[in-house]
Protein backbone atom coordinates (compact mmCIF):
# COMPACT_ATOMS: atom_id res chain seq x y z
CA UNK A 1 0.00 0.00 0.00
CA UNK A 2 1.21 3.37 -0.85
CA UNK A 3 1.55 6.58 1.34
CA UNK A 4 -1.62 7.98 -0.48
CA UNK A 5 -3.41 5.37 0.14
CA UNK A 6 -2.57 4.74 3.64
CA UNK A 7 -3.52 8.30 4.17
CA UNK A 8 -6.82 8.39 2.24
CA UNK A 9 -8.07 5.68 4.56
CA UNK A 10 -6.30 7.18 7.92
CA UNK A 11 -8.67 10.59 7.14
CA UNK A 12 -11.64 8.10 6.57
CA UNK A 13 -10.90 6.53 9.86
CA UNK A 14 -10.41 10.02 11.48
CA UNK A 15 -13.68 10.78 10.53
CA UNK A 16 -15.22 7.97 11.91
CA UNK A 17 -13.44 8.03 15.31
CA UNK A 18 -14.50 11.49 15.71
CA UNK A 19 -17.80 10.41 16.31
CA UNK A 20 -17.26 7.18 18.06
CA UNK A 21 -18.97 7.43 21.89
CA UNK A 22 -16.18 6.89 24.47
CA UNK A 23 -17.80 3.48 25.54
CA UNK A 24 -17.09 2.03 22.37
CA UNK A 25 -13.53 3.20 22.27
CA UNK A 26 -12.71 1.72 25.60
CA UNK A 27 -14.06 -1.49 24.24
CA UNK A 28 -11.86 -1.60 21.35
CA UNK A 29 -8.84 -0.89 24.01
CA UNK A 30 -10.04 -3.93 26.03
CA UNK A 31 -9.99 -5.94 22.85
CA UNK A 32 -6.98 -4.59 21.51
CA UNK A 33 -5.40 -5.12 25.20
CA UNK A 34 -6.76 -9.23 24.93
CA UNK A 35 -5.58 -9.17 21.19
CA UNK A 36 -1.66 -8.37 22.43
CA UNK A 37 -2.35 -10.99 25.03
CA UNK A 38 -3.34 -13.64 22.94
CA UNK A 39 -0.47 -12.74 20.77
CA UNK A 40 2.29 -12.88 23.12
CA UNK A 41 3.71 -15.98 21.37
CA UNK A 42 3.71 -14.58 17.69
CA UNK A 43 5.35 -11.04 19.46
CA UNK A 44 7.92 -12.19 21.13
CA UNK A 45 9.08 -14.46 18.56
CA UNK A 46 9.38 -11.49 15.74
CA UNK A 47 10.77 -9.64 18.64
CA UNK A 48 13.90 -12.35 19.02
CA UNK A 49 13.96 -11.93 15.40
CA UNK A 50 14.98 -8.63 15.55
CA UNK A 51 16.87 -8.67 18.03
CA UNK A 52 19.31 -11.22 16.95
CA UNK A 53 19.53 -9.40 13.39
CA UNK A 54 20.09 -5.76 15.62
CA UNK A 55 22.81 -7.51 17.75
CA UNK A 56 24.40 -9.08 14.93
CA UNK A 57 24.92 -5.69 13.07
CA UNK A 58 26.40 -4.22 16.54
CA UNK A 59 23.58 -2.41 17.98
CA UNK A 60 24.92 -0.49 21.88
CA UNK A 61 23.52 -2.40 25.21
CA UNK A 62 20.96 0.38 25.84
CA UNK A 63 19.19 0.28 22.35
CA UNK A 64 19.49 -3.50 22.58
CA UNK A 65 17.46 -2.90 25.86
CA UNK A 66 14.53 -0.46 23.86
CA UNK A 67 14.25 -3.19 21.29
CA UNK A 68 13.80 -6.38 23.69
CA UNK A 69 10.58 -7.27 24.45
CA UNK A 70 9.65 -9.59 27.55
CA UNK A 71 6.71 -11.21 28.57
CA UNK A 72 6.37 -8.84 31.34
CA UNK A 73 7.23 -6.12 28.87
CA UNK A 74 3.90 -7.20 26.66
CA UNK A 75 1.84 -7.76 29.25
CA UNK A 76 2.67 -4.06 30.39
CA UNK A 77 1.91 -2.95 26.92
CA UNK A 78 -1.44 -4.70 27.12
CA UNK A 79 -1.66 -3.04 31.09
CA UNK A 80 -1.08 0.18 29.35
CA UNK A 81 -4.26 0.14 26.97
CA UNK A 82 -6.23 -0.92 30.20
CA UNK A 83 -5.22 2.23 32.22
CA UNK A 84 -5.79 4.53 28.58
CA UNK A 85 -9.47 2.66 28.69
CA UNK A 86 -9.59 3.84 32.02
CA UNK A 87 -8.86 7.34 32.16
CA UNK A 88 -11.30 10.16 31.38
CA UNK A 89 -12.36 11.12 27.51
CA UNK A 90 -11.05 14.38 27.09
CA UNK A 91 -13.44 14.77 23.36
CA UNK A 92 -16.09 16.78 23.73
CA UNK A 93 -14.92 18.43 27.14
CA UNK A 94 -16.12 21.84 27.28
CA UNK A 95 -13.05 24.17 28.39
CA UNK A 96 -15.14 27.36 28.94
CA UNK A 97 -18.23 29.70 27.82
CA UNK A 98 -18.75 32.94 28.68
CA UNK A 99 -21.74 35.31 27.63
CA UNK A 100 -20.94 38.36 25.35
CA UNK A 101 -22.56 41.56 25.96
CA UNK A 102 -24.59 41.33 22.24
CA UNK A 103 -26.02 38.09 23.97
CA UNK A 104 -23.73 35.47 21.82
CA UNK A 105 -22.13 32.05 24.27
CA UNK A 106 -19.07 31.63 23.38
CA UNK A 107 -17.24 28.50 24.45
CA UNK A 108 -14.62 25.80 23.51
CA UNK A 109 -13.97 22.26 23.72
CA UNK A 110 -11.74 19.63 22.99
CA UNK A 111 -11.97 17.98 19.59
CA UNK A 112 -9.30 14.89 18.01
CA UNK A 113 -6.25 16.46 16.31
CA UNK A 114 -7.04 14.10 13.37
CA UNK A 115 -4.56 12.10 11.96
CA UNK A 116 -1.49 11.99 13.90
CA UNK A 117 2.33 10.53 12.40
CA UNK A 118 4.79 9.18 14.66
CA UNK A 119 8.13 8.08 13.42
CA UNK A 120 9.98 6.38 15.98
CA UNK A 121 13.49 4.10 16.62
CA UNK A 122 13.52 0.31 18.10
CA UNK A 123 10.97 1.04 20.59
CA UNK A 124 8.27 -1.47 19.95
CA UNK A 125 6.14 -0.95 22.95
CA UNK A 126 5.45 2.81 21.56
CA UNK A 127 3.41 1.09 19.12
CA UNK A 128 0.81 -0.04 21.43
CA UNK A 129 1.23 3.39 23.65
CA UNK A 130 0.91 5.33 20.43
CA UNK A 131 -2.51 4.00 19.74
CA UNK A 132 -3.79 3.89 22.53
CA UNK A 133 -3.59 7.34 23.51
CA UNK A 134 -4.22 8.40 19.69
CA UNK A 135 -7.38 6.29 19.82
CA UNK A 136 -9.13 7.38 23.29
CA UNK A 137 -8.37 10.96 21.91
CA UNK A 138 -10.22 10.04 18.76
CA UNK A 139 -7.58 10.57 16.25
CA UNK A 140 -6.26 7.66 13.39
CA UNK A 141 -2.64 6.70 13.96
CA UNK A 142 0.32 6.41 10.91
CA UNK A 143 2.92 4.36 12.31
CA UNK A 144 6.55 4.51 11.01
CA UNK A 145 8.82 2.58 13.66
CA UNK A 146 12.48 1.92 12.96
CA UNK A 147 13.74 -0.66 10.60
CA UNK A 148 15.54 -2.41 13.28
CA UNK A 149 11.82 -3.01 15.25
CA UNK A 150 9.36 -3.92 11.65
CA UNK A 151 8.55 -7.44 12.79
CA UNK A 152 8.05 -6.75 15.93
CA UNK A 153 5.63 -3.78 15.13
CA UNK A 154 4.20 -5.95 12.21
CA UNK A 155 3.02 -8.51 14.94
CA UNK A 156 2.08 -6.02 17.56
CA UNK A 157 0.06 -4.04 14.88
CA UNK A 158 -1.59 -7.14 13.77
CA UNK A 159 -2.45 -7.86 17.16
CA UNK A 160 -4.25 -4.47 17.58
CA UNK A 161 -5.62 -4.65 13.94
CA UNK A 162 -7.48 -8.28 15.00
CA UNK A 163 -8.91 -6.71 18.53
CA UNK A 164 -10.42 -3.75 16.97
CA UNK A 165 -11.99 -5.98 13.84
CA UNK A 166 -13.45 -8.53 16.82
CA UNK A 167 -15.16 -5.06 18.11
CA UNK A 168 -16.63 -3.90 14.45
CA UNK A 169 -14.47 -0.77 14.94
CA UNK A 170 -12.78 0.36 11.71
CA UNK A 171 -9.35 -1.47 11.62
CA UNK A 172 -7.50 1.99 9.66
CA UNK A 173 -7.49 3.21 12.63
CA UNK A 174 -4.07 2.27 12.94
CA UNK A 175 -1.57 2.10 10.00
CA UNK A 176 2.04 1.10 10.14
CA UNK A 177 4.34 1.52 6.82
CA UNK A 178 6.30 -0.93 6.22
CA UNK A 179 8.71 0.54 3.42
CA UNK A 180 12.00 0.89 5.34
CA UNK A 181 13.19 3.36 2.99
CA UNK A 182 14.11 7.17 3.29
CA UNK A 183 11.74 8.34 1.19
CA UNK A 184 8.77 6.48 2.76
CA UNK A 185 9.91 9.18 5.75
CA UNK A 186 10.17 11.85 3.40
CA UNK A 187 6.56 11.23 1.81
CA UNK A 188 5.08 11.23 5.04
CA UNK A 189 7.00 14.61 6.06
CA UNK A 190 5.15 16.02 3.40
CA UNK A 191 1.74 14.24 3.26
CA UNK A 192 -0.41 17.08 4.37
CA UNK A 193 -3.26 16.26 2.41
CA UNK A 194 -4.10 13.78 5.06
CA UNK A 195 -1.91 14.04 8.41
CA UNK A 196 -2.24 16.88 10.92
CA UNK A 197 0.65 16.31 13.36
CA UNK A 198 4.29 14.48 13.24
CA UNK A 199 5.54 13.18 16.29
CA UNK A 200 9.20 11.96 16.49
CA UNK A 201 10.31 10.10 19.00
CA UNK A 202 14.09 9.34 19.07
CA UNK A 203 17.36 10.40 19.02
CA UNK A 204 18.56 13.91 18.23
CA UNK A 205 19.45 12.98 14.34
CA UNK A 206 15.78 11.76 13.69
CA UNK A 207 14.40 14.92 15.60
CA UNK A 208 16.16 17.63 13.56
CA UNK A 209 15.88 15.53 10.30
CA UNK A 210 11.69 15.87 11.34
CA UNK A 211 11.87 19.34 12.45
CA UNK A 212 14.24 20.85 9.52
CA UNK A 213 12.21 18.94 6.63
CA UNK A 214 8.73 18.29 7.58
CA UNK A 215 5.75 20.45 5.56
CA UNK A 216 3.39 18.35 8.28
CA UNK A 217 3.18 20.66 11.56
CA UNK A 218 5.38 18.80 13.93
CA UNK A 219 5.12 18.44 17.85
CA UNK A 220 8.77 18.04 18.53
CA UNK A 221 9.77 15.46 21.30
CA UNK A 222 13.27 16.80 22.51
CA UNK A 223 16.35 14.42 23.26
CA UNK A 224 17.47 13.85 26.67
CA UNK A 225 20.36 15.66 28.13
CA UNK A 226 19.10 15.57 31.89
CA UNK A 227 21.00 17.25 35.05
CA UNK A 228 21.23 17.15 38.64
CA UNK A 229 22.73 19.82 40.83
CA UNK A 230 23.86 18.96 43.99
CA UNK A 231 24.14 21.92 45.96
CA UNK A 232 26.03 23.12 48.79
CA UNK A 233 23.23 22.24 51.36
CA UNK A 234 21.88 18.65 49.78
CA UNK A 235 22.25 15.64 51.80
CA UNK A 236 24.66 13.63 50.65
CA UNK A 237 22.54 10.15 51.08
CA UNK A 238 20.02 11.57 49.31
CA UNK A 239 21.98 13.05 46.37
CA UNK A 240 23.70 9.64 45.93
CA UNK A 241 20.41 7.69 45.96
CA UNK A 242 18.91 9.94 43.68
CA UNK A 243 21.86 10.50 41.23
CA UNK A 244 22.22 6.23 41.30
CA UNK A 245 18.65 6.03 40.33
CA UNK A 246 18.15 8.85 37.57
CA UNK A 247 21.54 7.69 35.97
CA UNK A 248 21.71 3.79 36.38
CA UNK A 249 18.34 2.46 36.76
CA UNK A 250 17.39 2.60 33.28
CA UNK A 251 20.61 4.18 30.79
CA UNK A 252 18.78 4.36 27.41
CA UNK A 253 15.89 6.49 27.95
CA UNK A 254 15.61 10.16 27.56
CA UNK A 255 14.69 10.98 31.35
CA UNK A 256 18.16 9.12 32.99
CA UNK A 257 20.20 11.59 33.79
CA UNK A 258 23.03 12.31 31.93
CA UNK A 259 25.01 15.32 33.56
CA UNK A 260 25.93 16.27 37.26
CA UNK A 261 26.52 19.98 38.73
CA UNK A 262 27.89 20.46 41.96
CA UNK A 263 28.90 22.97 44.06
CA UNK A 264 32.63 23.25 45.00
CA UNK A 265 32.02 23.79 48.97
CA UNK A 266 31.08 19.99 49.04
CA UNK A 267 33.16 19.01 46.17
CA UNK A 268 36.00 17.62 48.18
CA UNK A 269 33.75 15.79 50.86
CA UNK A 270 30.96 14.97 48.10
CA UNK A 271 33.53 13.51 45.04
CA UNK A 272 35.03 10.39 46.60
CA UNK A 273 31.28 9.37 48.00
CA UNK A 274 30.22 10.01 44.36
CA UNK A 275 32.77 8.39 42.59
CA UNK A 276 32.33 4.97 44.66
CA UNK A 277 29.19 4.79 43.89
CA UNK A 278 29.18 5.53 40.55
CA UNK A 279 32.29 2.88 39.96
CA UNK A 280 30.14 0.32 41.44
CA UNK A 281 27.87 1.02 38.87
CA UNK A 282 30.28 0.61 36.22
CA UNK A 283 29.47 4.32 35.56
CA UNK A 284 32.59 6.52 33.55
CA UNK A 285 32.62 10.08 34.94
CA UNK A 286 33.86 12.73 32.67
CA UNK A 287 34.49 16.03 35.00
CA UNK A 288 36.08 19.34 34.60
CA UNK A 289 39.77 20.14 35.38
CA UNK A 290 39.27 20.98 38.86
CA UNK A 291 37.56 17.82 39.75
CA UNK A 292 40.09 15.57 37.73
CA UNK A 293 42.53 17.20 40.14
CA UNK A 294 40.65 17.06 43.67
CA UNK A 295 39.81 12.87 42.74
CA UNK A 296 41.99 10.80 40.49
CA UNK A 297 40.34 8.69 38.25
CA UNK A 298 37.58 10.23 36.14
CA UNK A 299 37.99 11.31 32.82
CA UNK A 300 39.09 14.88 31.74
CA UNK A 301 35.91 16.22 30.18
CA UNK A 302 35.40 18.00 27.04
CA UNK A 303 33.23 20.87 25.17
CA UNK A 304 31.45 18.41 23.88
CA UNK A 305 30.38 15.92 27.14
CA UNK A 306 28.49 19.07 28.13
CA UNK A 307 25.89 19.29 25.68
CA UNK A 308 26.05 15.00 25.55
CA UNK A 309 22.86 12.55 25.66
CA UNK A 310 25.22 9.37 26.58
CA UNK A 311 22.38 6.98 26.70
CA UNK A 312 25.27 5.02 28.26
CA UNK A 313 27.00 4.46 31.88
CA UNK A 314 28.81 7.37 31.11
CA UNK A 315 27.86 11.11 32.85
CA UNK A 316 30.10 14.11 33.08
CA UNK A 317 30.51 16.14 35.53
CA UNK A 318 31.14 20.13 36.57
CA UNK A 319 32.09 22.11 39.43
CA UNK A 320 30.27 25.36 39.87
CA UNK A 321 30.83 27.99 42.68
CA UNK A 322 27.41 29.84 43.35
CA UNK A 323 23.74 28.59 42.03
CA UNK A 324 23.92 31.07 39.77
CA UNK A 325 26.83 29.49 37.75
CA UNK A 326 24.94 26.02 38.07
CA UNK A 327 21.31 27.69 36.61
CA UNK A 328 23.70 29.54 33.84
CA UNK A 329 25.16 25.70 32.96
CA UNK A 330 22.20 23.69 32.67
CA UNK A 331 20.34 26.32 31.07
CA UNK A 332 23.37 26.46 28.42
CA UNK A 333 23.66 22.86 27.16
CA UNK A 334 20.63 21.23 28.70
CA UNK A 335 17.98 20.31 26.07
CA UNK A 336 14.86 21.13 28.05
CA UNK A 337 13.80 18.39 28.99
CA UNK A 338 14.14 17.45 32.97
CA UNK A 339 16.34 19.08 35.49
CA UNK A 340 16.64 18.74 39.24
CA UNK A 341 18.45 20.26 42.30
CA UNK A 342 19.15 18.51 45.40
CA UNK A 343 19.20 20.80 48.36
CA UNK A 344 17.68 21.85 51.88
CA UNK A 345 17.79 25.75 51.45
CA UNK A 346 14.09 26.67 50.35
CA UNK A 347 14.99 29.47 48.70
CA UNK A 348 17.43 28.23 46.34
CA UNK A 349 14.73 25.57 45.29
CA UNK A 350 12.71 27.84 44.24
CA UNK A 351 15.01 29.92 42.14
CA UNK A 352 15.77 26.79 40.70
CA UNK A 353 12.28 25.88 39.89
CA UNK A 354 11.79 29.68 38.51
CA UNK A 355 14.49 30.54 36.08
CA UNK A 356 15.64 26.99 34.93
CA UNK A 357 14.00 26.63 31.72
CA UNK A 358 13.30 23.18 30.77
CA UNK A 359 9.55 21.05 30.61
CA UNK A 360 9.64 19.82 33.96
CA UNK A 361 12.02 21.14 37.18
CA UNK A 362 12.56 18.67 39.90
CA UNK A 363 13.55 19.14 43.53
CA UNK A 364 14.58 16.37 45.73
CA UNK A 365 13.83 13.99 43.31
CA UNK A 366 14.91 11.93 40.17
CA UNK A 367 14.53 13.20 36.68
CA UNK A 368 13.46 9.39 35.84
CA UNK A 369 9.83 10.42 37.08
CA UNK A 370 9.45 12.12 34.13
CA UNK A 371 6.91 10.18 32.37
CA UNK A 372 2.93 9.64 31.62
CA UNK A 373 2.31 6.98 33.58
CA UNK A 374 4.14 8.46 36.89
CA UNK A 375 2.55 11.77 35.88
CA UNK A 376 -1.11 10.02 36.34
CA UNK A 377 -1.09 10.47 32.40
CA UNK A 378 -1.64 6.63 31.70
CA UNK A 379 0.52 5.86 28.90
CA UNK A 380 2.55 9.03 27.30
CA UNK A 381 2.69 9.76 23.47
CA UNK A 382 6.41 11.40 24.02
CA UNK A 383 7.88 14.20 26.47
CA UNK A 384 7.76 17.58 24.39
CA UNK A 385 10.42 19.89 24.58
CA UNK A 386 9.04 22.37 22.59
CA UNK A 387 6.67 25.68 23.67
CA UNK A 388 3.63 25.64 21.48
CA UNK A 389 0.93 23.65 21.54
CA UNK A 390 1.96 20.78 24.12
CA UNK A 391 4.92 20.67 27.13
CA UNK A 392 6.17 18.08 28.61
CA UNK A 393 4.73 14.41 28.99
CA UNK A 394 2.14 13.97 26.08
CA UNK A 395 -1.14 12.43 27.85
CA UNK A 396 -4.50 12.31 26.28
CA UNK A 397 -5.69 16.24 26.53
CA UNK A 398 -1.90 17.03 24.01
CA UNK A 399 -3.40 15.09 21.52
CA UNK A 400 -6.62 17.25 21.02
CA UNK A 401 -7.41 20.58 19.74
CA UNK A 402 -10.18 23.22 20.38
CA UNK A 403 -12.53 24.75 18.19
CA UNK A 404 -14.83 27.49 19.45
CA UNK A 405 -18.92 26.53 19.98
CA UNK A 406 -21.15 29.88 19.59
CA UNK A 407 -24.93 30.04 20.01
CA UNK A 408 -26.91 32.83 18.97
CA UNK A 409 -30.58 33.83 19.09
CA UNK A 410 -30.81 35.90 15.76
CA UNK A 411 -27.98 38.44 16.16
CA UNK A 412 -25.95 40.37 13.25
CA UNK A 413 -23.20 42.23 13.18
CA UNK A 414 -23.09 45.81 12.55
Amino acid sequence: MNLQEIGQKSKAAASYLGQLGVSRKNEALYAAAQAILDGEPEILTANQDDVIRAAASGMSPAMLDRLELTPARVQAMAEGLIQVAALEDPIGEVISMKQRPNGLMIGQKRVPLGVIGIIYEARPNVTADAFGLCFKAGNAVILKGGSDALESNKAIVGCIRRGLSRCKIEEDSLQLITDTSREAVRQLMRLNQYVDVLIPRGGAGLIRTVVENSTVPVIETGTGNCHIYVDETADFNMALDIIDNAKTQRIGVCNACESLVVHKKIARQFLPLLKKRLVEKQVEIRADREACELLPGFVLATEEDWGQEYLDYVVSLKLVDSLDEAIAHINQYNTGHSEAIITSDYHAAQKFLNEIDAAAVYVNASTRFTDGAEFGFGAEIGISTQKLHARGPMGLKALTATKYIIYGNGQVRA
